[in-house]
C-alpha cells in the first residue's frame, strides 16, 4: 500500500482514529509521517526507543483532554491526583483504583475491552467462586431460553440454579460457623 501523503513510498504507519463515531485512517511511510507529527499526537516520538508506558501516557492524555473536570480529587492513601496519573500512567497505591474508579473504569475498557478479569479461577480458593460462576451462566442461559420459550429447558435451569444456591447458602454458613 503506498503512502496517503506522496503516493511514492510504502505505507508503514497506520492510524486509526475515530473521532465523534466517525472513523478516519491514514496510511503514511516513514518520512511523512514524521513531517506530519501523527506520531507524536500519540506522546511518542518517531524512533525506535519508545516504550509501552509512552504509549498508554499518550492514550491516558487524550482521553483526559476529552473530558478533564474542574475538581481534582487526590488519593487519600497517597495524595496522588488524577491529572498526576495521566500524566505518568502510573497509579500511586491500591487505593487509587477505588479512589478513580469512576474515571478509570473507561480507561481499562478500552485497553483491555473489559473491567473485570475473566480467567481461570485458583484451586485454593475457587470453589465458591466457580459455584458462583456457574450460577450466573445459568441465569444468562435462563434468560435466553425465556426469550425463546424453551419453557421445559427454563424449567430445567431454574431448578439446577436454586439447587446451586442453596448448597452456596449452606456453604456460606458452614464457613461463617467455622
Amino acid at each position: 500500500m503506498l503512502c496517503d501523503n506522496c503516493q511514492k513510498n510504502q505505507a508503514c504507519v497506520h492510524i486509526t482514529k475515530i473521532i465523534n463515531n466517525q472513523k478516519l485512517e491514514k496510511h503514511l511511510c516513514s518520512e511523512c509521517a514524521k513531517q506530519s507529527g501523527e506520531m507524536n499526537l500519540a506522546g511518542l516520538a518517531f524512533d525506535n526507543s519508545f516504550s509501552v508506558q509512552d504509549f498508554l501516557k499518550g492514550m491516558f492524555s487524550q482521553v483526559v483532554e476529552e473530558a478533564e473536570p474542574a475538581d481534582d480529587m487526590a488519593c487519600p492513601n497517597c495524595g496522588m491526583t488524577y491529572s498526576e496519573f495521566s500524566r505518568g500512567g502510573k497509579i500511586g497505591c491500591t487505593a487509587c483504583y477505588t479512589t478513580f474508579g469512576a474515571r478509570l473504569e473507561p480507561l481499562v475498557r478500552r485497553i483491555h475491552g473489559a473491567s473485570a478479569h475473566i480467567g481461570k479461577v485458583p484451586h485454593r480458593s475457587g470453589g465458591l467462586l466457580e459455584v458462583k460462576l456457574k450460577i450466573k451462566r445459568l441465569k444468562q442461559e435462563l434468560t435466553r431460553q425465556v426469550s425463546c420459550e424453551e419453557y421445559e429447558m427454563a424449567a430445567k435451569t431454574r431448578d439446577e440454579i436454586r439447587d446451586l444456591e442453596k448448597g452456596l447458602v449452606e456453604e456460606t454458613a458452614k464457613e461463617l460457623k467455622e
